[in-house]
């Protein structure tokens, strides 16, 4: 490990909060992300794609991204996985930038299982309140990661980046919850309706991605790997309007325009003056 995060570490006193907490997120991980898998169908369970009358369809509305878009889950429970015994392991038990964020980490996790619930019981706008708190938490660890950049690459890997891969993906599942909630009460709806409301969404998603990444930034991997799950979603988007149904070329080049801005931005917005400043291990 770095010489610094080992320093960062081990200056601080372990306290019995430091020993609830490290025990609290390692148990809460694997009851939340088991209760998630078997909520999403993995064990039984009712798919996401068929609860709540089919709501949130990958054919539902404009806005839904293709079923392959769902894979990242499994990078996303991994690394959360991975994240809950890296805060675990003795020698990050009193690591000040865990200390700041693995509750909020927490929280998040046992917020996308209540989320899951919500959507298995068919309660759609009250999974739009679930999921936009969900975004709030993640959006919050996030910062708190940024406030204090990596000092290894254990960290980043361990840390940021399933955070940012989280985050990122969770900011477009809540733009496409929203409008599923909202076109699920529209009386005569069909899947292919509302372009122009669809682009205009996607034109936010854009605008979102290049506020959040660009509020990251002090942490390249962090905001590269919010980057990059926001583009994921969105490319998905894209090519389930371009080949699938409901199909709309207009949106499907919206929502790919939209994917590059993501995945352009932590690189347009990355601010070197950080390297030999605050990241140890960026090229002196």
């Amino acid at each position: 490990m770095n010489t610094t995060s080992s320093t960062r570490s081990t200056e601080a006193t372990l306290t019995s909060a430091d020993t609830a907490r490290r025990w609290t997120v390692l148990i809460g991980a694997i009851v939340a992300i088991a209760g998630a898998a078997w909520g999403s169908g993995a064990f039984g369970g009712t798919p996401i794609q068929d609860a709540a009358g089919g709501a949130l369809a990958a054919d539902a509305t404009l806005l839904a991204p293709a079923s392959t878009a769902f894979s990242i889950w499994s990078v996303i429970y991994l690394g959360l996985v991975v994240f809950a015994i890296f805060q675990f392991l003795p020698s990050h038990a009193t690591d000040p930038r865990l200390r700041a964020t693995s509750w909020w980490v927490l929280a998040s996790m046992l917020l996308n299982a209540v989320w899951i619930g919500v959507i298995q019981a068919g309660w759609l706008w009250a999974s739009v309140v679930v999921i936009a708190v969900l975004a709030a938490v993640l959006a919050v660890a996030a910062k708190r990661l940024a406030t204090t950049p990596p000092s290894s690459w254990a960290e980043r890997l361990t840390t940021d980046v399933p955070v940012g891969l989280y985050l990122g993906w969770v900011v477009v599942a809540t733009l496409a919850d929203i409008t599923a909630t909202i076109a699920s009460g529209i009386d005569g709806f069909a899947p292919g309706d509302g372009v122009g409301i669809a682009i205009a969404v996607l034109v936010v998603a854009a605008a979102l991605a290049v506020a959040i990444v660009r509020g990251l930034r002090a942490s390249a991997a962090l905001s590269i790997a919010t980057g990059v799950a926001i583009a994921w979603g969105l490319w998905w988007i894209a090519s389930g309007r371009l080949t699938d149904s409901p199909e709309s070329v207009a949106v499907g080049w919206a929502a790919g325009l939209a994917a590059i801005i993501a995945l352009a931005t932590p690189f347009a917005v990355r601010d070197w003056s950080y390297i030999g400043r605050k990241d140890p291990l960026a090229p002196q």
